[in-house]
């Protein structure tokens, strides 16, 4: 196992695993995911309603879009349903960057995850704070023409970068790279949907220590998409974003309390 992979820390790849019911993940990472979920109960919900939001975008860039390639930084551990899995369903070719800092993950991605013999997908260990390193990095180039639309995908990562300025500068400076054409699909927490008690009890955890999720309000959610043209239905709860009917599971805003929204590039 690497080496730099420190199983004394929570990580939220990790943690986001342990939500969903996967195995791949420490006694720091269950007690963090404990402790968010004591102040959220409906942290397990959330966690599933962003992964079936992530399923639907992919679908309509996929699909409706026609988007070859994707983007996807803060990856998580391998589950049901990866983008490249969503994506080459639809169309084989498509081609897939996922980027995450957490050794495990890259481990766990690179020995598990495939791509169809007619697309790609690719693995980088990297962090979302580091945009110009991504966009850099000689795999990426290998994988994405950049000179052709691109999917950006950040699903439940945005709300760990605490300073709102330097959250929007890092995406600003992701999709200044791409050319028209090209989308950017974020989820992110936010305490809107809560009831004043739910509310209260997040912030309570973020001043003392317990969690690391930093909710946005919805004018700073979708500051993220200055200059891009928003997909209906807009910046809504992610559970609202175009649901499908014959998903079992529909939660409520204040059990999925995360916006989502998809762009596109003018």
């Amino acid at each position: 196992m690497n080496d730099r992979l420190d199983a004394g820390v929570a990580h939220p790849a990790r943690r986001y695993n342990y939500w969903l019911g996967g195995k791949d993940n420490f006694a720091a990472d269950r007690e963090s995911g404990d402790l968010l979920a004591a102040s959220y109960p409906a942290a397990r919900i959330a966690a599933r309603a962003n992964r079936a939001f992530l399923r639907r975008a992919v679908r309509y860039l996929a699909g409706t879009a026609g988007i070859r390639q994707f983007l996807d930084i803060g990856t998580g551990l391998p589950t049901a349903d990866n983008t490249h899995e969503v994506a080459q369903r639809i169309a084989p070719e498509s081609r897939i960057v996922y980027v995450d800092n957490d050794p495990m993950v890259m481990t766990h991605a690179r020995a598990l995850l495939s791509s169809t013999p007619e697309g790609h997908t690719r693995y980088l260990e990297e962090d979302l704070r580091n945009p110009h390193r991504i966009l850099g990095h000689p795999d990426l180039a290998e994988v994405l023409d950049l000179d052709r639309p691109v999917a950006l995908m950040l699903i439940a990562i945005v709300h760990f970068l605490p300073d709102q300025a330097a959250a929007r500068e890092v995406v600003r400076t992701l999709m200044a790279a791409l050319p028209a054409g090209s989308h950017l699909v974020i989820s992110c927490a936010t305490t809107e949907f809560l009831t004043p008690e739910l509310a209260a009890n997040w912030d309570e955890s973020l001043r003392s220590g317990r969690s690391d999720v930093h909710p946005r309000s919805r004018e700073q959610f979708t500051e993220f998409f200055a200059g891009l043209d928003l997909v209906p239905p807009g910046a809504v709860a992610i559970s609202r974003w175009r649901p499908d009917p014959d998903d079992p599971e529909q939660p409520l805003p204040v059990d999925a309390s995360m916006f989502g929204a998809v762009g596109r590039k003018p």
